[in-house]
């Protein structure tokens, strides 16, 4: 350990070597990360100012948008400007921006459609019941449930991963950070850790297919 030199930065290989196809992958990016953000505004926008759309299914639909929004924002602006820039570099704390919010907005996503699919359940099964049981506290109350464990869940996962040492190899087969990524880099065998870290995402996924 005494020999090992602690890495400070990341390179990330998944961007091409050859400048036409770098600028062929800003343009692509570009392209998709201004659709979702246009669409994704009016969406948002189009929610908030008609008064007509302030029920539930629309006050769930404008909070994945802004989910949605928040997801892409993260890993595509970084990709667009190291492929600009000819560069695959990323510091270690630009990697731990990027893990905490992309794993927030992942698993929020997910969460967010399970109350969606509720919501739907509710209107035609038991439409009488309907805007007693889906009232404004009761939005409000589960979309804040769902911000609240997927940050603190965003934090653990964060923190597990960045607690370890990183030594030697800093290079990854990825255009963005990613957890899977970031062990396969560990100074020891991080086996326990990526089996631990898909048995939980596999947790995750199976709960929200069951509820």
């Amino acid at each position: 350990m005494s020999n090992q030199i602690t890495v400070t930065e990341f390179l990330l290989l998944g961007f091409s070597n050859i400048r036409e196809l770098q600028i062929l992958h800003f343009m692509v990016f570009l392209g998709i990360y201004l659709a979702a953000l246009t669409g994704n505004l009016l969406i948002i926008t189009a929610i908030a100012l008609d008064h007509h759309l302030h029920t539930p299914m629309y006050f769930f639909l404008m909070t994945l948008s802004i989910l949605d929004l928040g997801s892409i924002s993260i890993v595509d602006p970084k990709s667009m400007a190291n492929s600009l820039m000819s560069t695959r570099a990323i510091s270690l704390y630009g990697c731990v921006i990027q893990v905490f919010p992309f794993l927030f907005f992942a698993t929020a996503e997910l969460s967010l459609i399970i109350i969606m699919a509720y919501d739907w359940y509710i209107s035609i099964c038991q439409p009488l019941h309907y805007e007693s049981m889906m009232n404004r506290r009761a939005c409000v109350q589960m979309t804040a449930s769902i911000w609240i464990s997927r940050v603190l869940n965003s934090a653990v996962h964060t923190g597990n991963t960045f607690a370890i040492i990183f030594c030697g190899d800093n290079e990854m087969n990825q255009f963005f950070c990613e957890i899977p990524q970031l062990l396969k880099l560990a100074w020891y065998d991080s086996y326990l850790s990526e089996t631990g870290a898909i048995a939980f995402s596999v947790y995750f996924a199976l709960n929200c297919f069951i509820l």
